[in-house]
């Protein structure tokens, strides 16, 4: 019997604990890691078609390059299918170029946000590096690669008809093939969570949004709303929401309860799994009726209805991630967020009345905001109360709408795209608008955590939550550990 063509995908490594699958990627001021969910989907589609896969997270493990090299020496992979993110781009590619001095026939993929964005920037940055860059929704795009390798040489004329690649051609020319069509059938796509139990240590993993230790899942893919500035519907899921079947993805729940001894959360990754609202309904009550026990968290819009958060309470739902961004509508009107304050506010007293918790994000700099409507927007952020909430300059990235507005306006203020980070990984601020420049904005954001955590009622209700519940106590210590160190001191840009 032939033995299985092998494969490398690889979260390659850069800054210690960088949270590279997150859409603002990061080494983060919780102490957050992203579970390498689109990795992980291709690799069970790579596998589920009979390829050995080694998936290899270097951030979550600590590893550097000369250990990922080292264990790809080992492996020997025909195929290396390599993540990315814009601050991290020119680390991603060095890891291409390593791995092809070392195995000159491994054929490097990029895939991911700042790839599928600047396709023929990373194609072309390090001659050699990078044989192709696999766009948007990778998953069917790397299989279709995986099988050209193995059935005969990937010249020209065979990569030409792979859709959604990109690839430099033997005249050294850039070559952007069609689209690939979004999966519409995600009941197709196999589970994760095996590939989890077979690749990863999920105690690395964390959220503070989510009792650890805790898996990631997704129901869905791709978000019908329009905001400006988010980044994955932009450059990998797309605006139109597509379903996996429910009953699939209890069944997957079913079995992480089954195979995670002592699991505690699912957290679903969806763009937002309450865009379709009688399906997230539906979804409540499946959970019910199969008796499945679990908490959950997952991303929302701050427009549910009131029996909507009751379902969702009841079917095990613990907390929210909501983006309220502003108080001010001008930044509302600018970032496309098709919402008011008022109606933020009728949400959060109905997640309250419903028992679910809320963690609010707010976003600071758009076009229009002034220090006043910052200041309101603190004030509106407090008056909310959500559980929890995170205070960020806009981040930009290519491939967003809000990136073409910034850099048409020459309001992107970063050279480099290492610059997106502080030199410890922390989140940069990168831009500015018309009245406020990148430390202001930075300032204001540090404002805005002391004066929302260092409130004493806030104080004494994480002090209270913690007693009462050991999973509480075990998020608020890992989370707090490193986050209130920032939190006194303040951001170093």
């Amino acid at each position: 019997m032939t033995p299985a063509m092998p494969v490398l995908v690889l979260n390659s490594p850069f800054l210690p604990n960088f949270s590279r699958p997150q859409r603002s990627p990061a080494v983060t001021k919780s102490g957050t890691l992203y579970f390498p969910l689109f990795l992980a989907q291709a690799t069970a589609l790579l596998e589920a078609d009979g390829y050995d896969v080694d998936l290899l997270d270097a951030p979550a493990a600590g590893l550097d390059l000369p250990a990922v090299i080292a264990r790809a020496e080992r492996q020997r992979p025909v195929l290396a299918v390599i993540d990315t993110a814009t601050p991290s781009i020119d680390a991603d590619i060095a890891a291409a170029a390593a791995l092809r001095r070392v195995l000159p026939g491994v054929f490097t993929v990029l895939v991911g946000p700042h790839a599928s964005a600047l396709p023929e920037d990373v194609l072309t940055s390090v001659p050699g590096a990078v044989c192709a860059v696999a766009r948007r929704e990778y998953d069917a795009t790397v299989l279709e690669l995986a099988r050209v390798l193995e059935s005969g040489p990937a010249t020209d004329a065979r990569l030409a008809k792979i859709e959604g690649l990109s690839f430099v051609d033997e005249s050294g020319v850039a070559v952007h093939n069609p689209d690939r069509p979004y999966i519409e059938d995600l009941g197709a796509l196999p589970p994760v969570a095996p590939v989890y139990k077979r690749h990863l240590d999920i105690r690395r993993y964390f959220n503070p949004n989510a009792k650890p230790p805790m898996v990631t899942l997704a129901t869905s893919r791709g978000c019908p709303f329009r905001c400006s500035f988010c980044l994955h519907p932009q450059t990998l899921t797309g605006r139109k929401a597509r379903y996996r079947p429910i009953e699939d993805v209890l069944d997957e729940v079913a079995w992480c309860l089954d195979n995670f001894p002592g699991l505690r959360t699912v957290f679903f990754e969806d763009d937002t799994l309450t865009a379709d609202r009688a399906r997230c309904k539906a979804f409540c009550a499946a959970i019910r009726r199969r008796g499945l026990r679990f908490e959950w968290t997952a991303n929302s819009r701050a427009d549910l209805a009131p029996d909507l958060l009751v379902a969702m309470g009841r079917a095990g739902c613990r907390q929210v991630c909501v983006g309220f961004e502003s108080a001010d509508p001008t930044a509302l009107t600018s970032m496309k967020k098709g919402l008011t304050a008022g109606r933020m506010e009728r949400f959060r007293a109905d997640a309250r009345a419903a028992g679910i918790k809320v963690h609010g994000c707010f976003i600071f700099g758009f076009p229009g905001d002034t220090r006043e409507s910052i200041m309101a927007t603190i004030d509106f952020a407090i008056k909310l109360a959500p559980d929890t909430a995170q205070f960020y300059p806009v981040m930009v990235y290519p491939g967003t709408e809000a990136y073409a507005e910034y850099a048409a306006r020459g309001h992107i203020t970063a050279e480099t795209w290492r610059d997106w980070l502080t030199p410890k990984g922390l989140h940069n601020c990168v831009v500015r608008n018309e009245t406020l420049g990148p430390r202001e904005l930075v300032r204001l954001c540090d404002l805005a955590r002391r004066c929302f955590y260092l409130r004493p009622s806030f104080l004494l209700k994480r002090a209270v939550a913690s007693l009462v519940s050991p999973g509480e106590m075990a998020r608020n210590v890992r989370a707090g550990r490193v986050f209130v160190r920032h939190l006194l001191r303040g951001s170093q840009v």
